[in-house]
């Protein structure tokens, strides 16, 4: 995945995980997967948009590793 923010708030962002002994992308990961909780997201409600099982499946899979 790549997304784009100002390089300040990733130099924030890549202190604070370093800080704490994490990787970003762990906790990029860590986020994704709370923000579907809190917003119900599921995996039907995802599917039922037009994305493949299998890579919902995997992507769940990542978050949660």
């Amino acid at each position: 995945m790549y997304i784009s923010i100002a390089d300040d708030l990733k130099k924030q962002f890549h202190a604070a995980c370093a800080l704490k002994g994490l990787k970003m992308s762990q906790v990029v990961a860590e986020l994704i997967e709370q923000w579907g909780k809190a917003h119900d997201t599921s995996l039907s409600e995802v599917s039922a948009h037009g994305v493949k099982d299998k890579v919902v499946k995997s992507i769940l899979k990542s978050c949660n590793s």
